[in-house]
């Protein structure tokens, strides 16, 4: 059996942990992970040799305005979550290696590591500042174990005088379409006040479907959810050759569920677009791991609000994790 079959049960070998200049670099068995100064975040993360990430994980808050939001002028009213979305500033990166806390890690102080640091975990912190007003914080934490599974733990912190936001969560863009996804949780698109026709259950999804509205928009969110596995079998090289086996990524519910879109577009793509043709050609995958998510109403598209208990407070502290499972 090689390295990088071993299940988690039969790996002893511990974390190798490099402070660079401008990213923190953590190696394992089949596993290898970037995180970065400069981007603010996990700029990289390779599994078995396949790379999962095409741009840094972030928070996002933005979800396309839905036929529903634009009767009620929600989109209006809420109009800077979708800046806050696009533009986030790191304030703050705090590292701790097996619970010692790190205080000078950047350059010239990582010149004092003349190797590889060897430890049995590592955690992260990265303090975001929001484009709104009154400004706000979010942080997120990643915690590294020696299988290479992380936790990722997401706070945002509530504010007076926020506006109502669309959903609060984290968004994974990677490299190229998926073939597909499978998941635990409930079957169909459901929303926070559209989950009573959903079924618990195992689901497959073939693809990348987008719901063809006439006008592009939130589609595709899974509430409840315990479990999701990304599914591909492409990789973005010059020197890509034959056909290349199938490989997956889980994310997984830590305390609580979580509900995810995974999608071909971003928020701000779905936006833009005003037609299905308009839509840019489907190259990446667009997951959206979310811990809140606002209901969509319909109980007219001319006017109403989404009923109170599916608001949600911007002014209220939001706090959820989940994990990333190497596979």
């Amino acid at each position: 059996m090689d390295s990088i079959s071993k299940s988690r049960s039969e790996i002893t070998g511990n974390l190798e942990i490099v402070f660079g200049d401008v990213v923190l670099g953590v190696h394992g068995d089949g596993f290898e992970y970037l995180f970065s100064y400069q981007t603010g975040g996990l700029e990289s993360l390779v599994v078995k040799g396949r790379e999962w990430l095409y741009r840094t994980p972030k928070p996002t808050f933005w979800r396309a305005t839905t036929d529903n939001d634009r009767g009620s002028g929600f989109s209006l009213l809420s109009a800077m979550w979708m800046g806050a979305d696009l533009f986030l500033r790191t304030t703050d990166i705090r590292v701790w290696v097996d619970e010692q806390e790190f205080a000078d890690f950047l350059p010239p102080g990582n010149n004092r590591f003349g190797q590889a640091l060897v430890a049995e975990s590592l955690k992260i912190v990265f303090v975001y500042e929001t484009a709104t007003v009154p400004k706000t914080k979010v942080e997120t934490q990643y915690t590294v174990d020696q299988t290479g599974r992380i936790r990722v733990d997401v706070h945002y912190y509530g504010k007076r005088n926020l506006p109502q936001l669309p959903v609060f969560g984290m968004r994974f863009i990677m490299p190229t379409k998926a073939d597909g996804y499978s998941y635990t949780g409930l079957s169909g698109e459901t929303y926070p006040d559209r989950m009573a026709g959903g079924v618990e259950g195992e689901w497959e999804v073939t693809g990348l479907p987008v719901t063809p509205y006439l006008v592009p928009q939130d589609c595709g969110m899974h509430m409840d959810t315990k479990r999701l596995t990304v599914r591909r079998s492409s990789v973005l090289a010059n020197d890509q050759r034959g056909e290349i086996s199938p490989f997956s990524l889980t994310f997984e519910k830590a305390e609580e569920s979580f509900a995810f879109s995974c999608l071909p577009y971003t928020a701000e793509e779905l936006e833009n677009a005003t037609h299905q043709e308009e839509l840019p050609p489907a190259r990446r995958t667009v997951v959206c791991i979310l811990g809140a998510v606002r209901g969509v109403g319909g109980i007219d598209s001319w006017g109403s609000d989404v009923e109170e208990a599916y608001h949600l407070n911007a002014e209220k502290d939001i706090r959820y994790a989940f994990y990333i499972v190497p596979e």
